[in-house]
């Protein structure tokens, strides 16, 4: 008996994936971004209205939307008050949100490569309880903060408001997510069995890997420590040492309020952090773009 050939097999085409394409952005979508920009910038716009101008311009009903011509005035004033120590406290505020920022960076980077590659005892239970810190608000521990500040002899001093900044739970959860998305494990065994020592691997391989994440990181805590303004009063309040959200809300203090001196003050204080963004945001987003192409 001949043997009957079986039909041969017939395999299955996968259908082929197509990237999906990109669906241009209507009219609509581009008039209610312009909407939403402009609400978000008139109040910073309006600030500058009022430090241009004289003390007639804040009871004007509709509000001034034009600038006027006494801001170089207005700013003299501000520099020039003998109580408030305005040009010191924008150093001061330099000095403290870049030191603190270099910290974050540095110590919450290596933290974050700890609890994401290296194997230890109690690493989750410890990272359990970072995060468990960010639950606890900054107010409840202002007063612990205030003894332990007086203790060491610093309060008054510009290293009571550097040194509870230098490391942060969030920025340590931030790179330990970051890096173990970023960096394979596998690139990292292989470091060690060339010979790489620890700081070796962070510093050729980690470092590299989360710029992006590094660059966002540390444009948040630069201006969350430039705006930082409760802790700053409680510690260097009636000192010489004052940060720019202190000595702002000195020109606000007092039985009679000159608010185009406020918010001449105000606006002085806001244009670094406004140089940043503009210095800065273009490129975190193209790192962050990089980084997502590269994962």
């Amino acid at each position: 008996m001949s043997a009957v050939a079986s039909p041969p097999l017939r395999r299955k085409r996968r259908p082929i994936a197509r990237a999906p394409q990109e669906t241009p952005a209507g009219l609509w979508t581009y008039l209610l971004l312009a909407v939403s920009m402009l609400f978000a910038a008139f109040p910073l716009y309006w600030m500058f209205v009022i430090a241009t101008s004289n003390d007639e311009a804040l009871a004007k009903l509709p509000p001034a939307v034009v600038p006027g011509d006494r801001f170089l005035t207005n700013v003299d004033e501000v520099f020039s008050l003998q109580d408030v120590y305005f040009a010191a406290s924008l150093v001061n505020s330099v000095i403290v949100s870049t030191v603190v920022t270099a910290s974050v960076l540095f110590f919450c980077s290596l933290a974050g490569f700890a609890f994401a590659k290296l194997r230890f005892k109690g690493s989750k239970a410890l990272m359990l309880f970072v995060v468990l810190t960010l639950t606890v608000p900054n107010q409840l521990g202002i007063v612990a903060l205030y003894i332990v500040m007086g203790k060491l002899g610093w309060n008054g001093t510009l290293l009571a408001v550097i040194a509870p900044g230098l490391v942060t739970a969030f920025g340590v959860f931030y790179m330990r997510q970051f890096i173990v998305n970023t960096v394979p494990d596998e690139l990292v065994e292989s470091a060690r069995v060339d010979g790489a020592t620890t700081m070796r691997v962070y510093a050729t391989i980690v470092l590299p890997a989360i710029r992006p994440a590094l660059a966002v990181l540390g444009l948040l805590t630069f201006v969350a420590t430039w705006n930082d303004f409760q802790w700053p009063l409680i510690t260097l309040s009636g000192t010489d040492f004052p940060t720019s959200m202190v000595a702002v809300s000195d020109l606000a203090s007092g039985n009679y309020v000159i608010y185009r001196r406020v918010l001449a003050g105000a606006f002085i204080a806001t244009i670094p952090l406004l140089l940043m963004l503009f210095i800065g945001g273009r490129q975190i987003v193209r790192g962050i773009m990089e980084g997502a192409v590269k994962s």
